[in-house]
């Protein structure tokens, strides 16, 4: 086993076909799966099961995909620090975040650090808090900035942002009228929220449960932008960070208000795996971030 048949391993679990792992890593069809094919020899276990329409990664292939990302990512890492200079200067972050941190926060802080790291590529993966999680332990996403609470034993979590969670309505809806919501008026509407089982869902459980609130959810997804369609639709109420609909208020597009007596927050961290060498591109973007912190998250107005 050497480093460039795990190369052309990764190539295809993560292209889905021997095809594109070719041309994406410029070498001929037949090299990568005689190279793959000489991996599973060695190891005498199938990585891959080869179908009509492309491959798929066994169970076995799951453990050495998941080395391999190490592998890659730590001689990465040692070419970083043997270089001439201590400046960051090449190599690849992978981010990960739900829906609303790719639109409304990424944007502005890879903006920021490209400003100052032109030649670090930069990659964005968008997912449940449960798929980057799952991505970042194997090693394909090195760092997530995701809704907490997360507590795990591998992975360092570093709170930064704290949104508040406003109700959002359609302009005409009899809500708009309302300077502050009553709980007991929530039941009344039917709700359009994030999905169940995301942490911002549960702090919405958990508030309707201790408010007695018969939430009636019409629909749920992860997408924060199909949220907002349907609100202003007509379709439901929602409630959802301020910043999600920050810029739409000044078109007229929503209504907003608070709930009366509460405050709801939702905080968000940085989550990274826990090693005795973290890269070197994970500290100084959460050194970026915190040059811009306060652009994010906070409260909304009056």
């Amino acid at each position: 086993m050497d480093v460039r048949q795990l190369d052309m391993f990764r190539a295809v679990a993560e292209e889905g076909g021997f095809t594109r792992a070719a041309q994406r890593l410029r070498v001929s069809q037949s090299a990568v799966s005689r190279q793959v094919k000489l991996l599973e020899d060695e190891l005498g276990a199938t990585l891959l099961h080869r179908t009509g329409k492309g491959v798929t990664v066994t169970g076995q292939g799951e453990l050495l995909l998941k080395a391999a990302n190490r592998i890659h990512r730590d001689l990465q890492d040692v070419a970083w620090e043997i270089s001439e200079t201590q400046k960051l200067q090449r190599g690849l972050l992978s981010l990960g975040g739900g829906m609303t941190v790719c639109m409304y926060v990424l944007p502005r802080l890879l903006k920021k650090f490209r400003t100052l790291h032109q030649d670090v590529e930069l990659r964005v993966t968008s997912g449940t808090s449960e798929a980057i999680l799952r991505l970042v332990r194997n090693h394909q996403v090195d760092l997530g900035l995701l809704t907490l609470p997360i507590v795990a034993s591998d992975l360092e979590v570093h709170p930064v942002l704290k949104e508040e969670m406003v109700v959002v309505t359609a302009p005409r809806h009899p809500l708009a009228r309302e300077r502050a919501v009553e709980p007991r008026s929530l039941g009344r509407y039917p709700f359009i929220l994030f999905e169940r089982g995301s942490n911002t869902r549960k702090m919405l459980d958990e508030f309707f449960l201790a408010q007695e609130i018969p939430a009636d959810v019409a629909m749920e997804t992860e997408n924060v932008e199909i949220i907002k369609a349907m609100v202003a639709s007509g379709l439901g109420i929602s409630i959802i960070p301020y910043a999600a609909i920050a810029r739409d208020l000044r078109s007229g597009r929503f209504a907003w208000t608070r709930i009366r007596g509460h405050r709801l927050y939702r905080e968000a961290g940085w989550v990274y795996l826990r090693s005795d060498h973290v890269p070197r591109a994970i500290p100084e973007m959460l050194r970026v971030f915190g040059l811009i912190q306060e652009q994010f998250g906070g409260k909304a107005p009056g």
